[in-house]
């Protein structure tokens, strides 16, 4: 069977389960400011557009939204109370680090493309001590505010590792991932139990699984 030269994955909703702190988070600093509770429903509908983005969908859904100044200064808040508290909750998906193992052990080049900053992304992967699996991790503030699905942001970890967009497949769970993908001419994998804001067959991914032991399989189907 035939593997690509790299696999690049997405972190949230595709190896990581991270809604609950990122709710927990969004929800204390909705607290400060008198407003209601999310619900976890509510905040993995908002996830996938980096945190500037989860901050303004939080304060949407419960109110008037801050003007851009204020909203900088929360976005800010919500970063530094999420960084220590990133891994209270969350966890990897199942099947996740064997997956990790298998790529490495078969000479694979691992990325991270994520639209999370890369800080608390670099201190998730320390706390599951997974970050050695990775030649190159680039997260939604690594590039000036340059994110999925922006080409630019794969490219610049398929630059980090050396590889051409036709030996790379990118692994994810939303819109996002699939179109950066696509717009990088890198093929696509998506997972079925992330984040996807509807059907996941409507990412027009090149294939589908359900649970990482599938992954070899739809790699040599792609490579």
């Amino acid at each position: 069977m035939t593997f690509p030269k790299a696999v690049i994955f997405d972190l949230d909703g595709t190896l990581i389960d991270s809604a609950p702190d990122l709710r927990f988070a969004l929800n204390r600093l909705m607290f400060d400011e008198g407003r209601r509770e999310l619900s976890l429903e509510e905040v993995i509908g908002m996830i996938g557009d980096g945190v500037p983005k989860l901050v303004e969908r939080g304060y949407r859904a419960t109110g008037e939204v801050p003007d851009k100044d204020e909203l900088a200064d929360r976005v800010e808040r919500f970063g530094r109370d999420y960084e220590v508290n990133a891994t209270a909750h969350t966890k990897l998906f199942p099947g996740a680090l064997n997956v990790l193992v298998d790529l490495k052990d078969n000479g694979i080049l691992i990325g991270l493309c994520t639209n999370k900053p890369v800080q608390a992304t670099l201190e998730i992967l320390a706390e599951f001590e997974i970050e050695e699996f990775f030649d190159a991790v680039v997260g939604g503030d690594t590039l000036g505010g340059v994110r999925k699905p922006d080409p630019r942001h794969l490219q610049a970890v398929l630059d980090d590792l050396n590889v051409l967009p036709g030996q790379a497949i990118m692994v994810g769970d939303s819109a996002n991932d699939i179109k950066v993908a696509k717009n990088a001419n890198v093929k696509a994998i998506a997972v079925s139990f992330g984040y996807c804001h509807g059907p996941v067959s409507d990412l027009d991914a090149n294939a589908v699984i359900d649970h990482f032991n599938q992954l070899r399989q739809a790699l040599g189907g792609q490579a």
